[in-house]
């Protein structure tokens, strides 16, 4: 009786182990079509990640199929062109894109139900292998596609083709194929999907992009200058210009020498009037960067102008110049502090000197920027001028004649 009993147990345990799959899951893999077969998956209530796992894989064979289709015609008519027979079919290439699309957002989403344990609690994936291979071997289709809708002026369909292809490299699932062939190019599929993400209005997918860009040494420093720009262009409460410094504070970790990432931490520390702040950060950079004309020109300007110290903000301008005498906005701060120091100086000799040194600084800055499109330099090299010269001089008069 107990043999009997044990037996009819272990009968009704194997049945539970070997359960068919659920009437919803039956009806998904009998589907014909993508569309049809989404429209079920998404409609289902599935018992467990194992039949989950076999939907979603189902999606990723119909999506592979419309792939395989149109790849296989296109290589037919690649042929045809070399055996010049002129045979040469049209294919769907939007329909191609999207099917990629398609089964890299299935495979993936397959892949978290197939890596869950079974029900022997163990993580044994079915299908990860295959769809990683198939799937990564077609992928280089949604560059070309982008490239070609991006003519055409459909944004939305560039950033979800480009953003597939960005996206499928970063996943676990795919962690295992080789990279390596892509590198040519992903940085730059990278940096311009962050602009059309920018363009959208999706700044999720922005930073995440220009995030990958910048990886790139080729695209790094387009890469961060537009992420800077586009956080300076997102900021509207205090709140927001408290998030942007932290990312600006990351970014000074990541990329220290960086002329840009500096300037703009520096900038809107005064913006939240952290005059302490900018002090730590131009101090603690130039005793590691000396030479650093950005933080030499920072500190200048920061001394002229905020503390109205014109002496010890001509000592830091010069050292600017020293490193790039090509910046026409350093030049005209220098040539304005020596102007207002020879106004207060009363020896004669000191005073002739300063504004001998105020003129060639503001002469510099007109040959530098002759349009005064970076600063207005007329007006203080005409007061230079005539400091120097007195108003009949020539010189003075030409002076007058340019800061009109």
């Amino acid at each position: 009786m107990k043999k009997l009993f044990v037996m009819a147990m272990m009968c009704i345990a194997s049945g539970a182990a070997f359960a068919g799959d659920s009437p919803e899951l039956k009806a998904i893999l009998k589907a014909k079509t993508y569309d049809e077969a989404a429209s079920l998956v998404k409609a289902a209530n599935l018992p467990n990640a194992e039949e989950k796992a076999k939907a979603y894989n189902k999606l990723v064979d119909l999506a592979m199929s419309k792939v395989t289709k149109e790849t296989g015609t296109i290589a037919e008519n690649q042929l045809a062109e070399q055996m010049k027979t002129g045979k040469v079919e049209q294919y769907d290439t939007l329909g191609l894109a999207d099917a990629i699309c398609n089964a890299i957002n299935d495979a993936i989403e397959c892949n978290k139900y197939d890596q869950e344990p079974n029900a022997k609690g163990k993580v044994a994936p079915k299908f990860a292998e295959k769809n990683a291979q198939r799937i990564w071997s077609v992928r280089t289709h949604l560059v070309n596609i982008g490239q070609d809708v991006s003519r055409s002026g459909n944004d939305a369909a560039v950033l979800k083709y480009w953003g597939a292809f960005l996206d499928s490299s970063a996943d676990p699932l795919f962690a295992s194929q080789e990279h390596e062939s892509q590198k040519a190019y992903f940085g730059q599929v990278a940096f311009f999907a962050g602009r059309y993400a920018a363009q959208a209005k999706d700044m999720t997918r922005a930073n995440k992009y220009l995030d990958m860009a910048m990886e790139d040494p080729e695209q790094k420093t387009e890469a961060l200058n537009l992420k800077l720009y586009l956080g300076r262009s997102e900021l509207k409460t205090k709140q927001d210009s408290l998030q942007y410094i932290e990312t600006l504070k990351d970014l000074y970790v990541k990329n220290p020498e960086n002329a840009v990432v500096l300037d703009g931490l520096y900038i809107m520390y005064g913006e939240m009037k952290d005059r302490k702040a900018q002090d730590a950060l131009l101090d603690n950079h130039l005793a590691k960067y000396p030479n650093d004309f950005t933080a030499l020109a920072d500190k200048g300007m920061l001394l002229a102008i905020d503390d109205n110290d014109p002496k010890a903000g001509a000592e830091w301008l010069r050292k600017a110049i020293a490193v790039n005498d090509k910046n026409a906005v350093v030049q005209y701060y220098l040539g304005t502090c020596l102007i207002v120091q020879a106004g207060n100086t009363e020896d004669t000799n000191a005073r002739k000197a300063l504004f001998q040194e105020a003129v060639k600084a503001l002469d510099a800055a007109k040959e530098i920027d002759p349009d005064k499109a970076q600063v207005r330099w007329g007006y203080n090299r005409y007061q230079a001028y005539y400091g120097l010269y007195g108003a009949d001089d020539p010189k003075t008069k030409a002076a007058e004649a340019e800061a009109k």
